[in-house]
């Protein structure tokens, strides 16, 4: 649950689309535009606080982790839904979902970065991840 490896998540189908040779001139430039946009957007975020939530996450997933090895799989699933609901509460991670979604219509739905699926798991186990 790292904050930077879900920017680098936001970057990543951006960038393999430009690589796709079948692009138009004018694809490629309504691309840059959202991706100035995108960058306009990321700039407004508060990156102090983005700090602390990557480093609060981190130590997260250890308690999770740790539960997990320790068979505590229930306890680990309750303590994951409750941390994801809460995090995608905070301003920053309301804002970070708002860039996001700038580059939404231009990807393919399965190419395109979702911070809910990132952060739920009401559809899946948390002690199954990775």
């Amino acid at each position: 649950m790292k904050i930077s490896g879900i920017i680098l998540c936001l970057m990543f189908p951006v960038a393999a689309m430009a690589q796709n040779q079948s692009m138009n001139a004018g694809d490629m430039q309504q691309m840059m535009q959202l991706m100035q946009k995108m960058q306009q957007c990321m700039a407004q975020v508060d990156q102090a606080r983005l700090e602390v939530i990557g480093e609060k996450s981190e130590k997260f997933g250890q308690e999770i982790e740790a539960l997990c090895k320790a068979g505590k799989r229930k306890k680990a699933q309750k303590m994951a839904i409750a941390y994801g609901k809460k995090i995608m509460k905070d301003p920053v991670m309301v804002q970070m979902k708002k860039c996001g979604e700038i580059t939404k219509g231009m990807l393919p739905e399965s190419m395109a970065p979702s911070f809910d699926e990132e952060f739920d798991f009401s559809n899946k186990h948390v002690c199954d991840e990775n």
